[in-house]
């Protein structure tokens, strides 16, 4: 890759940590769009030994560029994402990779749209852990900055693709629990 086009997608991608997301961290800021995927990047380096079967540094991949997007359209939370605006962020996914040199270009690609089919493992396993993290943020957040949805959403957002593996369906019902704890805690107060 030439130097320029280098710093160029750089510059491009430096906007995913300047656009935060929906979610907060314990500390009350915002988080921005690339602690998120950096965090989503760790998970899936951390569980790596549950999934020997798994092409990890795939997974690992799909964490780090999921949300390359997003430096495009800024975040949209799930539970008000349209099908429009879906579709804006692939197109700035394909904006964005044009920049690249061809090789490179192809294998983001063939990686976006293995994401999207969901087909498999690897991508089954980034979407599960991407629901997570959100999940784990909420509970590391304070209450005060949860809206009224995210007492249910809370309890149910990603189960369906935390389903497909035992380690991941583990995960999902800690995280539920500790939303439940979270919320039976704020109302004794």
């Amino acid at each position: 890759m030439d130097h320029r086009g280098f710093i160029t997608f750089l510059n491009m991608i430096e906007k995913l940590k300047c656009n935060t997301r929906h979610s907060w961290t314990s500390t009350g800021r915002q988080e921005s769009v690339a602690e998120h995927s950096w965090r989503l990047a760790v998970m899936a380096l951390l569980c790596a030994d549950e999934y020997p079967e798994l092409d990890m540094n795939k997974v690992i991949k799909m964490c780090l560029i999921h949300d390359f997007g997003e430096a495009v359209t800024g975040d949209i939370p799930a539970f008000l994402k349209t099908e429009s605006d879906e579709a804006e962020e692939e197109r700035a996914v394909e904006r964005m990779l044009k920049l690249l040199p061809d090789e490179t270009q192809a294998e983001l690609s063939a990686l976006f749209s293995e994401m999207s089919e969901l087909a498999t493992p690897e991508a089954k396993l980034y979407k599960a852990l991407d629901n997570a993290e959100a999940l784990v943020s909420h509970n590391e957040a304070s209450m005060s900055t949860w809206i009224e949805r995210e007492y249910d959403e809370n309890l149910t957002y990603g189960q369906e693709n935390c389903e497909w593996s035992e380690w991941t369906r583990g995960l999902r019902q800690v995280l539920k629990n500790d939303t439940l704890e979270k919320i039976k805690t704020e109302k004794q107060r």
